[in-house]
């Protein structure tokens, strides 16, 4: 396991700076009078039906599309045959609303255009036709319970199951901007600089987005000409309450706050609490951007839109990753059984009695944790143990313990921590509260990395910030892998660490 072991910044480097007493283990620097303590938000989610309308009737269009495409064409060919519009279906329908699913058709947009998503349904219709078509010539060379799959037969399907659709959803994306219109969603707007101000005048005059702005959240606003009646409603501090009490679903953070640190927390605080997040940057070109209108890029009255993803903890993979680690400790501790009991023969051999070194560590959610290594050295006392930041070098230890710490088999007690949920195998690394506090003092975004589980191992480790390195650079790829986090990112991450294994070095 590629695990980053404790070490001290070089002099200059990522500790240089000035230093002030802390308030807390996550405290961050002080940016303004009237920045404070902001406690974690608690969720506040609308309710699951009124998420789940629009896409679940979307995928109602689909299906009748395909079903009612599918009898048009067994019709077209064969006149004489019974209108069959379910035949064929099963084998095209799952994939093609999964096609559909996975590329955001069926994901709520700010502008909703057909021809927008015509290009994706055409090509996902094809797909999985294509798809039913070759399995159904595996299985006896024609088109399930329906004939030959003839191109005349393909192409009235196809094009029929695209007319349809369209008809279908530009049908219902009329009745929604209707809704919008009569019903907008209070929404608050993160930064009342002047693109925080345009923005929310444009939703004001355009009710077809369906948003109606209450006021601003920004904890210094920039003083700018009276063209708006939307009060500023303070800063981050009272987030929580103004999304309960005028029940928000949608936040719009815009670039411009005169405190952008602030805004950023706050967006990330609105993103816990349940809220959808759109980000409206500063730079137009944000829009030139190589990604498809489904893929989470929109506009708002021409103004580039960003849709937020969820928390990581919030996805639907999380409970994957939680089952991959508990299988993954279970059975990494049963079979490095005997490696364990070697370890801790030899450790017992160099070091004496107690095996285990047991450390406070900072976890999830600041919370402080007991991790377990093997003991490599044995500190002088518990005040050497919490601050001594580098001991590779100590000359008081010995040949086991270089041994332990080069192979990084000093670790796998750790799989203990996994078991019991203190801990993820991948996931920014711990640290002791003594240097959590320095490091949040100096670093604004490094106590942001305890907005997930911590890891055996992470991104920053298998990119070689281990050991000596910039705290910043850890903190900057810690921050990256949680905004980017995938199940299929930590396998990645573990093939990487398996792979350096084989060439430690020992920091």
């Amino acid at each position: 396991m590629t695990i980053d072991h404790d070490s001290v910044p070089r002099p200059g480097g990522p500790l240089a700076g000035p230093h002030r007493p802390g308030t807390g283990l996550l405290d961050r620097p002080a940016r303004s009078a009237h920045t404070r303590a902001v406690p974690a938000p608690r969720s506040h989610r609308r309710p699951v039906r009124s998420r789940l309308a629009l896409p679940l009737t979307l995928l109602q269009v689909d299906a009748i599309a395909l079903c009612a495409a599918t009898g048009i064409a067994n019709r077209a060919v064969d006149p004489a045959a019974p209108l069959a519009p379910l035949l064929g279906v099963a084998a095209v329908l799952p994939l093609l609303l999964l096609l559909n699913l996975t590329g955001g058709l069926y994901r709520t947009r700010l502008t909703l255009s057909v021809l927008d998503e015509l290009p994706a349904l055409a090509v996902r219709a094809a797909v999985a036709t294509a798809f039913a078509v070759t399995l159904a010539g595996c299985l006896d060379g024609r088109w399930p319970d329906c004939g030959p799959a003839t191109p005349a037969r393909l192409t009235v399907l196809l094009g029929a199951q695209l007319l349809i659709a369209a008809v279908g959803r530009g049908f219902l994306y009329h009745l929604v901007r209707r809704i919008r219109r009569g019903r907008p969603s209070p929404v608050l707007v993160l930064g009342a600089g002047r693109l925080g101000r345009k923005v929310a005048a444009a939703l004001g005059e355009h009710r077809e987005y369906g948003m109606r702005p209450v006021g601003f959240l920004d904890a210094d606003p920039p003083l700018l000409a009276g063209d708006t009646d939307l009060p500023v409603l303070g800063g981050r501090e009272v987030l929580e309450r103004e999304v309960r009490r005028h029940r928000i679903h949608h936040v719009i953070a815009t670039a411009g706050a005169a405190d952008e640190a602030e805004t950023a927390a706050a967006l990330r605080d609105a993103a816990r609490l349940g809220c959808q997040v759109w980000l409206v940057p500063a730079l137009r070109e944000y829009g030139s951007l190589p990604t498809a209108p489904i893929a989470g890029a929109d506009h708002l009255w021409g103004f580039p839109c960003l849709r937020v993803g969820s928390p990581a903890l919030q996805r639907p993979g999380w409970a994957a990753k939680r089952a991959l680690d508990i299988t993954a400790a279970a059975f990494g501790l049963l079979l490095l059984a005997p490696v364990l009991a070697l370890c801790a023969l030899a450790v017992r051999f160099d070091t004496g009695s107690g095996v285990l070194f047991r450390q406070q560590r900072t976890g999830l959610d600041g919370r402080v944790f007991t991790v377990l290594k093997f003991r490599t050295l044995r500190p002088s006392n518990e005040h050497e143990s919490a601050t001594r930041w580098n001991i590779s070098q100590d000359h008081r230890m010995g040949t086991v313990g270089r041994l332990l710490r080069k192979s990084s088999l000093d670790e796998l007690p750790q799989l203990w921590n996994v078991l019991c949920g203190d801990m993820s195998l991948v996931g920014p690394r711990p640290e002791r509260p003594y240097f959590v506090m320095r490091f949040s003092q100096t670093y604004p975004e490094y106590a942001d990395r305890h907005r997930v589980p911590v890891g055996l191992t992470g991104l920053a480790q298998v990119n070689g910030l281990r050991g000596d390195t910039s705290i910043e650079d850890r903190a900057r790829f810690d921050n990256r892998y949680i905004e980017s986090w995938s199940l299929w990112q930590d396998v990645k991450i573990l093939c990487r660490t398996a792979a350096l294994m084989l060439h430690p070095d020992g920091s």
